[in-house]
């Protein structure tokens, strides 16, 4: 099956965006390991799947979600059930990150969490992967690797008996629980309605379960729409995006959304969006060859003499000898 390969915001304007400009393919990956639950990482990936068929109905358009599945040593992976996934071994290529990262359930989890090469990488990627989600037992590697996942693991149960299910209703879709956090993204980015059409496809009758979970439940605080924001200036810092672009996700006024950011998080939002341009830079310097013209390109931060610039005012040195530092630190 052809798997596509990825804050809530206000859905009206995602799905204007969606309509109106080309969609950047975001990068999804799923680790599995030997004994992992292809339920869970099935229904992952088949969310984003459907929701780049349903983005591209009758227009040209680029995926919206690209999805590889990974493993340690690459190659064919066997499942809870004896079935086989071929997946991607680990390597440099991943060291940029992914825009999610999901990691497989599955009675495998414990042995897995015991895989060094498999903890080492985790510990590599999440430095440039802010969106790490586990699938039940997945949540095992993320504490081997002493990550704690951006967004927990959502706990399906406690939130289906708050919008009228039965006990007995919640354990049973605590299976389904994978999708809510795929569902979520295809929400902040082609809208609710997509997100509701993909639940219903997936489990026909499933809209009055899932709507309520993924609706925004009312109007958001001040501080909770800041947050938000400051969660969409680091996703999306590699772009060339404006403050104005971040104050319109959460629908405030510009001299609001800059008084607000401020008084939340005690810095400007330029000087939040500058700093998680510098993380990804640094990280670029360290662990690629690129030049330093490409990589303030990769980062957001225009070319190679705007970085200079910025880098000798902010870390005193300029990017290259921060590059042989950080190696030479790091032995390598």
């Amino acid at each position: 099956m052809p798997y596509a390969s990825t804050q809530p915001a206000l859905a009206g304007w995602w799905r204007a965006r969606a309509q109106n400009a080309p969609t950047a393919t975001r990068r999804i990956a799923i680790v599995l390991y030997e004994g992992f639950s292809l339920l869970g990482a099935g229904l992952v990936a088949e969310v984003f799947h459907m929701a780049n068929e349903l983005a591209s109905a009758g227009a040209d358009r680029a995926q919206t979600y690209d999805i590889s599945f990974l493993s340690a040593d690459g190659g064919n992976v066997r499942c809870a059930s004896m079935v086989r996934v071929w997946t991607d071994g680990l390597d440099a290529r991943h060291y940029t990150g992914f825009d999610a990262l999901f990691i497989a359930g599955g009675k495998g989890a414990r042995a897995a969490a015991s895989d060094e090469r498999l903890i080492g990488w985790l510990r590599r990627v999440h430095t440039k992967t802010s969106n790490i989600r586990s699938i039940g037992e997945g949540s095992l590697l993320l504490e081997a690797a002493g990550i704690g996942a951006s967004e927990k693991a959502y706990q399906f149960s406690s939130c289906l008996r708050q919008v009228g299910c039965d006990e007995k209703s919640a354990e049973a879709d605590e299976r389904f629980e994978p999708m809510k956090g795929a569902l979520s993204m295809v929400k902040r980015d082609l809208g609710l309605d997509v997100a509701r059409a993909i639940a219903e496809r997936l489990v026909p009758g499933s809209s009055a379960r899932f709507v309520p979970l993924l609706s925004d439940g009312g109007a958001a605080t001040a501080g909770e729409k800041i947050r938000i924001a400051a969660r969409w200036l680091q996703e999306n810092c590699e772009r060339p995006i404006s403050i104005a672009d971040a104050a319109q996700v959460v629908a405030m006024s510009e001299r609001n959304f800059l008084r607000r950011f401020k008084l939340e998080l005690r810095m400007t939002p330029s000087d939040y969006l500058l700093q998680a341009r510098l993380a990804i830079t640094c990280s670029l310097l360290v662990d690629s060859e690129l030049p330093v013209d490409k990589i303030a390109r990769r980062s957001g931060m225009g070319n190679g003499d705007r970085l200079a610039k910025i880098f000798r005012k902010r870390m005193m040195v300029s990017p290259t000898e921060f590059r042989m530092q950080r190696r030479r630190a790091l032995g390598g």
